[in-house]
């Protein structure tokens, strides 16, 4: 009975390690299949997302799920196709990534992935050659799956994930569920770009239309170039929109239009050496960089990108020679670098600004022309009509005097007779001024003071109001003259500079005795212990004529600068 019982519990003990066996293998098999069942909800969920952030948010999420990851990481190749130029985690908080620093750009192990696109799992990724280690902050990470995801043909990015909870390693089972993760990703990618890129040309479509009727309807250049750039800063994403425009006679450009970050940059001047829109200007063709704010090669010029990573330049030209302006968009840091497939409706877009340009320009001219031909009919009108009359009333008045007996009243007609002669003087000198025209008005003070406030209004990005009174052609004397001009462009370029004003003022007067120039604008006021250089230029320039400077403080607010230097000395030698 004894040797009975063992033997008959042998089957019994057999049995436990069968069923315990099935039951492994059932469990194993329900494991499989709540995996594969996970995996399809994954490739499901990724598949319905279009817009492409959101695309590869869901793919570096569902991968930390399927492989019950701790921290997950997607990475994509930027367009030199060695570092990362978009970089989405999982399992930090925004914390933890503040403190970590900037965003990898592919170097040690991530790098590793993108030279050689393969699987790769390690146990301890501190151990591999290629392993850089940690930045400070830096949680720690022992064991690693690195997947790349394909787009057709080429490698979109890399999927990375680290630290298996419960400290196990990833398995072969762990790597080809990413895998099978990374096709369908791919997949998804791809239709999402399809979508973003038919849906961005069906807006830059309805934008050229838009700018079209602009021109069409005769929109004022600065408005159909404020709407070129918005809405290119609208459809590409930009956080920054600069529109910058050559300056006459130097290698410099100057920003006259501004939208988004700091809208003072406005009438800001810029070297063409040196900087992201100068570089875009002398080539003719586009100029990309990854980080704007950080790249060594354009840091020319005050500091203004801080805080912006991706950025084009494009010409608003067909060639260097024609380029009559750039435009600048650029992106926060962190998001993604203008791609190929961005630029070539961009370009059609800047063909258009400059085409905008172009038409301006010529309603300009033809507005400059009909404005002449006017000032001549005006001017042989008041020659022909107005001073001949006022000649013959003149000398009638001068012949009535003499039979004037009343010693009052005969002065009186003298006097008459002296202010009709004045008028005359001033009649003329306004018929001269209305002849000048732009080969020949070196002489005339009248048109270069207002070809150069003209000409300001690109550096201010507006127009200033200018008026004019008295003799100035005839009784300002060319030293004078030149001295006017000098004090002129020195006002108009400080306040350009420092003032951030919304409105200037102009105004020329030549008297009996002096000519009296003042500039009025509505900004921030002179400080009283800024750089007076500027000022001290001024005041140096009219002490060399005999005249003053005044610096008056508006109640309302900004500043007035009266510039004065007398004329009777200067008529006399």
């Amino acid at each position: 009975m004894g040797v009975e019982e063992p033997l008959s519990r042998m089957p019994q003990m057999r049995l436990d390690e069968l069923l315990e066996e099935l039951q492994a293998r059932i469990n194993a098999a329900r494991g499989t299949r709540d995996r594969v069942h996970s995996l399809l909800e994954a490739v499901v969920s990724v598949g319905r997302e279009l817009d492409l952030s959101q695309v590869l948010r869901r793919i570096v999420e569902a991968a930390a799920l399927l492989v019950d990851a701790q921290y997950a990481a997607l990475g994509v190749i930027g367009p030199d196709g060695r570092t990362l130029s978009q970089f989405l985690t999982v399992g930090l908080t925004e914390e933890e990534i503040a403190r970590i620093g900037p965003l990898p750009a592919g170097h040690g192990i991530l790098g590793e992935l993108i030279r050689n696109p393969e699987p790769l799992r390690l146990t301890d990724l501190g151990a591999h050659e290629a392993s850089y280690g940690f930045p400070a902050n830096h949680p720690p990470m022992r064991t690693f799956l690195g997947v790349p995801i394909r787009v057709r043909d080429e490698v979109f990015g890399n999927l990375y994930l680290t630290d298996k909870h419960g400290g196990v390693d990833f398995d072969a089972e762990d790597e080809s569920v990413i895998s099978t993760l990374s096709v369908a990703a791919g997949v998804a990618i791809d239709n999402a770009r399809l979508y973003e890129a038919s849906q961005r040309q069906q807006r830059w479509l309805q934008a050229s239309g838009e700018i079209t009727n602009s021109l069409l309807s005769g929109s004022p250049r600065l408005a159909v170039l404020e709407l070129i750039a918005r809405r290119a800063q609208e459809i590409t994403g930009a956080g920054l929109a600069d529109v910058t425009v050559p300056v006459a006679g130097t290698d410099d450009l100057v920003v006259e239009l501004a939208i988004g970050g700091d809208a003072t940059r406005r009438g800001l001047v810029v070297p063409v050496e040196g900087t992201l829109s100068g570089a875009a200007h002398q080539a003719g063709a586009p100029v990309t960089t990854a980080a704007l704010a950080e790249d060594d090669r354009y840091t020319a010029g005050p500091r203004r990108f801080d805080g912006l990573g991706p950025a084009v330049a494009v010409p608003l030209g067909t060639a260097a020679k024609d380029t009559r302006g750039v435009l600048l968009l650029a992106r926060q840091q962190g998001e993604p670098v203008f791609t190929e497939a961005e630029l070539d409706p961009l370009l059609a877009f800047a063909g258009q600004a400059a085409l905008a340009l172009e038409l301006a320009e010529r309603r300009s001219d033809a507005e400059q022309l009909a404005l002449l031909e006017d000032r001549d009919r005006i001017a042989r009108d008041l020659h022909d009509l107005a001073i001949q009359r006022l000649f013959a009333t003149g000398m009638t008045l001068q012949s009535a005097a003499r039979l004037v007996q009343h010693e009052g009243a005969a002065e009186r007609v003298s006097r008459a007779v002296g202010d009709l002669d004045e008028t005359i003087k001033i009649i003329r000198s306004t018929i001269f001024g209305l002849r000048a025209r732009e080969e020949d008005a070196g002489p005339s003070l009248r048109a270069r003071v207002a070809r150069a406030v003209g000409e300001t209004a690109t550096t201010l990005g507006f127009p200033p109001r200018l008026s004019m009174e008295g003799l100035l052609d005839t009784d300002v004397p060319p030293q004078v003259a030149d001295h006017v001009m000098a004090a002129l462009t020195e006002m108009l370029s400080n306040t350009a500079r420092h003032a951030h004003a919304t409105r200037v003022e102009v105004a020329l007067q030549a008297t009996s005795g002096e000519v009296v120039l003042t500039v009025t604008d509505n900004g921030r006021g002179i400080p009283t212990d800024g750089r007076r250089s500027g000022l001290r230029n001024l005041e140096e320039r009219a002490q060399a004529v005999g005249g003053t400077l005044e610096i008056e403080r508006p109640a309302e607010g900004g500043s007035r600068l009266v510039w004065r230097a007398p004329l009777g000395a200067h008529r006399d030698g």
